[in-house]
């Protein structure tokens, strides 16, 4: 694919995304964190792929940091979400 198309799908996408978001209503914005957080699971699933397949050792490296950032990017989204819901919990 040509650069310029990359750019522009990643321009489009970047647009519809935030326009989806801008229009969810402010009580729902914990539910769509936290499933977002679940999907963004799928980011160590590719990453463990590309690292298994990486030739060069230089893409192994890469891939072990990706694996360790999406972990940690996954990991804490739960723990606020987490957080976040605790706030709403009854005392008691």
């Amino acid at each position: 694919m040509s650069p310029i198309l990359l750019v522009l799908i990643f321009v489009v996408s970047t647009l519809v995304g935030y326009k989806v978001i801008s229009n969810v209503p402010s009580l729902l914005h914990t539910p769509l964190m936290s499933g977002m957080n679940a999907l963004s699971g799928i980011t160590i699933l590719g990453s463990l792929v590309a690292t298994a397949f990486a030739v060069a050792m230089g893409s192994k490296i890469l891939g072990a940091i990706a694996i360790i950032l999406a972990t940690n990017n996954v990991v804490g989204g739960f723990l606020v979400t987490h957080r976040m819901l605790k706030m709403f919990k009854a005392r008691g």
